[in-house]
């Protein structure tokens, strides 16, 4: 009986070990095309919110703190910064910024996404990346195009982070049926205006 016992722990030992083995054969292969296409994925972002650029490049002094110590002090609350990319021009010259946002409160939980502004403080739009909304509702966050909740975002003036839906007394026309969703993509919105004018006034 104890030899038996002993057996089985030793085959159970050397699943184990090869399962592990295996486990982690598997990782290495697949962590590279992973790494590639998440990185893809926000290009894509980036070209979907400023495709005047034709190319971006990492904003070097980013620092998540010190975005969020910023927000802070503006009044902000609930949304960070994740992190900033410069737009470039054929000449490499900047002609603004891709920002990544993440903005707690909405229905299901954070929302994350692109967004898009001009040297000369104009919005050019945001690209969802991570949205658990209701469908038919909040997720119509995720929609573009004319008369979209996200369409109305383009143009608008990026000099002031004070933007709030209708129902708060602001111009935003929110999504029927999805306040919550509005308002947490408005405030994320308003947090990327603000380090924006940080990066083009005070980080200067």
């Amino acid at each position: 009986m104890k030899g038996k016992l002993v057996k089985d722990a030793l085959i159970l030992t050397i699943i184990t070990l090869v399962s592990g083995l295996g486990l982690g054969f598997v990782y290495e292969i697949t962590k590279e095309p992973i790494r590639v296409a998440k990185e893809a994925a926000l290009i894509r972002s980036y070209k979907a919110v400023f495709e005047d650029a034709e190319g971006f490049e990492d904003y070097e002094d980013f620092d998540a703190e010190e975005a969020k110590e910023l927000l802070s002090d503006s009044g902000i609350s609930g949304v960070s910064i994740t992190f900033t990319e410069k737009a470039l021009d054929s000449s490499k010259d900047l002609i603004g910024y891709v920002i990544g946002v993440k903005s707690q409160g909405g229905y299901g939980g954070p929302i994350e996404f692109s967004m898009g502004v001009t040297s000369d403080g104009e919005l050019t739009g945001y690209s969802i990346t991570s949205i658990s909304e209701t469908a038919g509702l909040g997720m119509k966050a995720d929609q573009y195009g004319e008369k979209t909740f996200s369409y109305q975002w383009i143009g608008k003036d990026a000099s002031s982070p004070d933007y709030a839906v209708k129902k708060d007394g602001g111009e935003i026309e929110a999504i029927s049926g999805a306040t919550i969703t509005s308002r947490c993509m408005t405030n994320g919105i308003n947090g990327g205006i603000a380090w924006f004018n940080y990066l083009e006034g005070g980080a200067q």
